[in-house]
């Protein structure tokens, strides 16, 4: 009889169970092997590549509106970091001033309504629910992400004919929102156990940022390269490119054992040491 059980195991659950068992350097092989069949599979299924573009945008929608209802009907905030939320809006706002001078378009708009919903989210969490914000755990400091980008915007930026400043400014949206989730990952660390919305909220924009980079690996295949010499030339096309895929991987392992809790059929997610 247990054999018979141990046969009819669910496959997932084996194989969730030997990845779990692997060491580091045989788990992100893992992931890029994962990665890169997830890309040959959204290549054939998607011909037209900017939809993955749109369907990240989405699922950043519905990441903030998971957000939205833990903060209006929980009327807690426990368990989410304000340093991230406040990053947010700093990349937000300088990638809207530079859209408004430099390339007005649809994702200005999209832009427009992401942060207006992040600054509600920040007043909620300093004013209306700051008995429930978790100080002690929201300790990531943010000159450690903030100064590196603004340093490496100075040296490495767009080669456009746009004034400097804009440029610079450009480059560091691009490099701060690359790294921006870095104090929710160490709050639900800090924490260990993450109630359903936190999680939801934050596998939300893990898979916008795979399908961004998606988008982005996706555009350039297509294009030959092209797109990278569109951009400009020097180290900025390819660090534009790599901020897309350090996104990814910042989020991956959370992401992993997101995956492994819901299909375990847990409805809080307990995070091993060693995640963030």
């Amino acid at each position: 009889m247990g054999s018979g059980r141990a046969m009819r195991k669910n496959p997932v659950h084996v194989v969730a169970t030997w990845v779990k068992r692997q060491p580091p350097k045989v788990k992100a092989f893992l992931a890029v092997v994962a990665g890169m069949g997830l890309l040959v599979f959204l290549r054939l299924v998607v011909h037209d590549h900017d939809n993955l573009f749109v369907a990240a945008e989405a699922s950043h929608a519905i990441g903030i509106s998971v957000l939205i209802y833990k903060l209006i009907k929980e009327k807690t905030c426990a368990g989410l970091s304000l340093k991230s939320q406040e990053l947010t809006a700093l990349f937000l706002a300088v990638r809207l001033y530079c859209s408004f001078v430099m390339e007005f378009d649809l994702h200005t708009l999209l832009d427009s309504a992401t942060l207006i919903t992040t600054l509600w989210v920040i007043y909620m969490i300093r004013f209306k629910l700051r008995s429930s914000y978790m100080e002690d755990k929201d300790n990531f400091p943010i000159y450690y992400v903030v100064v590196p980008c603004a340093l490496l915007a100075l040296f490495i930026r767009p080669t456009t004919s746009h004034n400097i400043v804009n440029r610079i400014l450009w480059a560091f949206c691009v490099y701060l929102e690359a790294v921006s989730v870095l104090p929710q990952l160490r709050v639900m660390q800090n924490v260990k156990i993450v109630e359903p919305f936190t999680a939801h909220y934050v596998f939300a924009l893990g898979v916008a940022r795979f399908l961004s980079c998606a988008h982005w690996v996706l555009q350039v295949l297509d294009s030959r390269g092209y797109l990278l010499t569109a951009l400009g030339h020097g180290l900025w096309p390819s660090m534009v490119l790599l901020s897309e895929i350090v996104q990814t991987f910042i989020l991956a392992d959370f992401c992993y054992y997101y995956v492994q809790s819901v299909l375990g059929g847990h409805l809080v997610l307990r995070l091993p040491s060693g995640v963030v």
